[in-house]
């Protein structure tokens, strides 16, 4: 399978994931030159198998060729860091981007860094902040030859693990898997990130209704604007969330990582006061759901977490208003106080 050949890596990006990637390599034994805009960033990694670089110009001098500069940025930057990047490396060099790039981008990257015979390989890396201790899971794309040579950083950094029985040991057992070409790992890890959107929103809205099991004990206003319980005996259960999210850790058909992170977050802290509820997408479900729309593969699932989370950020207000206004206009309804 993966050999443990010492190898050189650079990383450009230091932030949540990049320097947690920086020290599961150097810890199995691979050297490592780092650069962020953030200098601090870079003095604090510094060490024995870490060198720091003050420019990007300072990182590539820092390297043996061929050279392998891994990109862990926000893809929003990618581009221009890339763009930066590309005048100072020579043929046979190597750019990984581990970030969350639109596989299509990958694509083209990979075709113009070929016109000057340097390689790109998209790197989808699933992890978080747990990365370090955890692992990470690495879905991949480039040629043949580049992913190989590359493998024993990837074997250092995956999570390890033992097969599915019934399957023999193999990189995807480990927690890495080269998916194909340029663009196929950016693919697999950006339908990953909108199965993930499923997944979150499942748990969050199964553990509302289980909070909102006391609506039957609530005051019902008698007005034709709302909608009573037909059977409020049947919504009288006073149900702590936090326990639940725990119960189901342990055996239950759901168990999973994000149930163990949301039991966490509830044990520290039952109501989520500190949270507003604004929940952010980067891009990765919206463009597993065009995908899903290009291929004729239904995906309500996914689509309908996106939209939550679009609705999370109150960018359904206008629609509300809309709809208020309409009822109003043909039935006079008048707009209850929130």
């Amino acid at each position: 399978m993966a050999t443990t050949k010492p190898m050189q890596l650079a990383m450009v990006g230091l932030g949540r994931m990049g320097a947690n990637l920086v020290q599961r390599v150097v810890r199995d034994g691979h050297r490592c030159v780092v650069f962020d805009n953030n200098a601090d960033a870079v003095k604090k990694l510094e060490g024995d198998a870490i060198t720091g670089a003050r420019s990007m110009q300072d990182l590539v001098a820092k390297l043996s060729t061929p050279r392998a500069i891994w990109l862990m940025l926000p893809a929003a930057i990618t581009q221009a860091v890339l763009d930066d990047l590309t005048p100072l490396l020579e043929p046979g060099d190597i750019v990984i981007d581990g970030g969350n790039s639109f596989y299509q981008d990958d694509i083209t990257r990979s075709a113009q860094l070929a016109t000057k015979g340097i390689h790109y390989v998209d790197c989808g890396t699933s992890g978080g902040i747990w990365g370090l201790e955890r692992g990470y899971s690495l879905m991949i794309g480039g040629e043949d030859d580049v992913v190989e040579h590359l493998d024993p950083i990837f074997h250092s950094i995956a999570p390890g693990g033992d097969p599915s029985p019934g399957r023999a040991a193999d990189r995807a057992s480990f927690g890495y898997l080269h998916c194909g070409p340029s663009g196929a790992g950016h693919f697999v890890k950006m339908v990953h990130n909108g199965v993930e959107y499923g997944m979150m929103a499942s748990i969050a809205e199964g553990l509302s209704i289980i909070k909102h099991a006391n609506a039957g004990k609530n005051a019902v206003v008698a007005d034709a604007e709302t909608s009573p319980i037909a059977h409020p005996e049947f919504y009288s259960f006073d149900i702590n969330v936090a326990d639940v999210a725990e119960v189901w850790r342990h055996g239950s058909v759901v168990s999973s990582w994000l149930v163990d992170l949301t039991a966490q977050a509830l044990a520290s802290s039952p109501e989520l006061a500190e949270y507003s509820g604004r929940v952010s997408d980067s891009g990765e479900g919206r463009w597993t759901v065009q995908a899903a729309i290009e291929e004729s593969i239904p995906a309500p699932v996914i689509s309908a977490a996106l939209w939550q989370r679009y609705e999370s950020r109150a960018l359904g207000d206008f629609t509300g208003k809309v709809l208020s206004a309409m009822r109003a206009e043909f039935g006079g309804h008048v707009e209850k106080p929130s």
